[in-house]
């Protein structure tokens, strides 16, 4: 029996490769997106969602529109490593798609489709946590609904947009620590520390990018984010961050998970949006947070591979 899978998503290059494995994934149905600010505008990444479902033919899984700024403080500014559309200015040239997005908002959406679902729901937020946090602030009799929350998010030993921030945390920290602190709701984060190190070579995207035409159009959208991976790797890669949390969501138990009491620092300093973990063995806290730290690398690469070299030639 299918898991049935929701994606709540800012895309962005790596997020476009985490809607195609699940498109591409039968262990899932896919059943809605919701999109948020993050990588780039709302408007850019509804649009962007929109197409990507087109080039992947799933145009039947409804879209909703979430948030378009974070909880409390203004968002400081948005991602360039996708370029100024979010896909190294190519959104244009994937398919169009044959209907625009749900009628109902991102909040509403997720509330139907889990009230709907005869089965537990799986969600994986792979941009920042606004439209999750508010739908467990309205909606709290839902949460039995999910079975679990997958989430692409922060950083345990530093960050990317800040020396102790990751971008996903960062962007909206409030709403990081209603959802990750906060709620009762089981939760596997994949941190940037695991993501990072299963970062993919060019040569492994060239590779892809020969498996079919869908997989071309993927890659075709990494230039301005390989370039900038260039730079952050120091090696002729990328990462594929929001991928290997969707990975886990096909797969759960394909990363391995720690239980830590966690917390996320909502202060407006230097510190703001940092994933605060509390390793040590004696600690009395609360385990509240399964965090994936470990994962066999070349297996996952291998994994994503055969399935998104699959999905094309499937069409």
């Amino acid at each position: 029996m299918t898991t049935p899978l929701i994606i709540d998503t800012d895309p962005g290059v790596d997020d476009a490769f985490a809607l195609a494995l699940a498109a591409a994934s039968p262990e899932v149905d896919l059943i809605g997106v919701t999109t948020v600010f993050g990588n780039v505008s709302l408007e850019n990444t509804t649009r962007n969602a929109l197409r990507l479902l087109a080039l992947l033919g799933r145009d039947d899984v409804p879209v909703g529109v979430g948030a378009s700024r974070p909880l409390v403080h203004p968002h400081p500014h948005l991602s360039s490593a996708h370029g100024a559309d979010g896909l190294s200015g190519y959104a244009d040239t994937l398919p169009r798609p044959t209907r625009g997005p749900d009628p109902r908002d991102a909040v509403t959406l997720l509330r139907d489709l889990l009230d709907q679902a005869d089965r537990p729901v799986t969600i994986v937020p792979i941009g920042p946590l606004t439209n999750i946090a508010l739908l467990l602030a309205a909606h709290p009799g839902l949460k039995p609904k999910i079975g679990r929350l997958v989430v692409m998010g922060g950083g345990v030993n530093g960050g990317n947009i800040t020396a102790t921030a990751e971008f996903n945390v960062w962007s909206d920290p409030e709403a990081a620590r209603r959802v990750l602190v906060e709620e009762d709701v089981p939760t596997t984060l994949v941190p940037m520390d695991l993501t990072r190190r299963c970062a993919v070579s060019s040569q492994w995207l060239t590779d892809l990018a020969g498996t079919s035409p869908v997989a071309r159009a993927l890659v075709d959208l990494t230039p301005d984010y390989l370039a900038t991976y260039r730079r952050f790797l120091g090696w002729d890669g990328m990462a594929v961050h929001d991928a290997v949390a969707v990975a886990e969501a096909v797969r759960p138990g394909l990363l391995g998970g720690t239980p830590f009491p966690v917390d996320v620092d909502c202060s407006y300093g230097p510190n703001r949006g940092a994933l605060v973990v509390d390793r040590r063995r004696e600690v009395d806290a609360p385990k509240t947070l399964d965090i994936t730290m470990e994962a066999d690398l070349d297996g996952l690469r291998a994994f994503l591979f055969e399935r998104l070299g699959a999905l094309g030639v499937r069409q």
